[in-house]
């Protein structure tokens, strides 16, 4: 359970914050909620008491994710609606099944799990294995993905195109806080990554001229090796889940045939 979760904020106040993340006015989101603009100022200011099925429809039209849809709903006085169940039970049998066999199957290329905020679930061999040639057979310092990137003695040391790399994650991470006004984690993140030695002083702002690339290009270049990367993002469809809707799947793809070779090498 988060601070949010503990804290007891206006409904209204949620919902101005997430009309202003995602840059609706009132009449925008009342008329994608079908309602009045004027019974959604009042719901803002605290005059009316939305309905469990308003929220849930206002919370739709703004794109929440799931966690913030129970803040919402808990806000408006409603219990929650989505369960947040640990991967570690018998409950996501089928979820650590189906990542499983994902991971697996990247292989000899490596393949992370992680959730929303970076945090690293899971990877396959292979993704150990490069990062033990990268490090010299350490471990990574940092159970997240920002970190080690960013963190010049961990995966940062050994990025040929860190500059290219760090930017595009500070600009997802950006997103992210813009995006979900309510996650703290999501911003005292941001804060600790930029807190980084040699961080540009244009990435403390997000860069709206320039939305983040879809495909993230890594270049890793150690003991005269140079490895290429470029990874694609899976996600689960439709989830009812919190653990679940915060999950995705890095899958790292060889961008030529000497690396493609290499990985294999490692692989034994």
């Amino acid at each position: 359970m988060t601070p949010l979760d503990l804290a007891p904020v206006p409904v209204g106040l949620l919902l101005r914050e997430w009309r202003a993340a995602r840059r609706l006015s009132q009449l925008d989101l009342s008329l994608d909620a079908n309602i009045s603009a004027r019974h959604l100022s009042c719901i803002e200011t605290g005059k009316a008491q939305p309905s469990r099925t308003l929220l849930m429809r206002l919370a739709d039209v703004l794109d929440m994710p799931l966690r913030e849809r129970n803040a919402l709903l808990r806000a408006g006085g409603y219990a929650p609606s989505y369960p947040e169940t640990g991967l570690d039970t018998p409950a996501m049998g089928r979820i650590n099944q189906a990542i499983d066999f994902i991971l697996r199957q990247q292989e000899p290329y490596p393949a992370f799990l992680m959730n929303r905020h970076w945090d690293i679930l899971a990877t396959n061999q292979a993704a150990q294995r490069v990062n033990g040639f990268v490090l010299d057979g350490r471990a990574s310092k940092h159970a997240n993905m920002l970190r080690a990137v960013f963190d010049p003695d961990d995966l940062r040391g050994a990025l040929a195109n860190w500059d290219d790399v760090g930017g595009t994650l500070i600009g997802h991470l950006h997103a992210l806080v813009a995006g979900s006004p309510t996650d703290t984690k999501a911003r005292a993140l941001l804060d600790e990554i930029l807190a980084y030695p040699n961080v540009p002083s244009r990435w403390r702002l997000r860069d709206l001229d320039t939305p983040p690339a879809p495909l993230l290009t890594t270049e890793f270049r150690h003991r005269g090796v140079t490895l290429s990367f470029f990874s694609t993002i899976t996600t689960f469809g439709t989830p009812r889940d919190i653990t679940i809707d915060g999950l995705h799947i890095e899958s790292c793809f060889p961008m030529d045939e000497a690396t493609a070779q290499f990985c294999r090498q490692l692989g034994g």
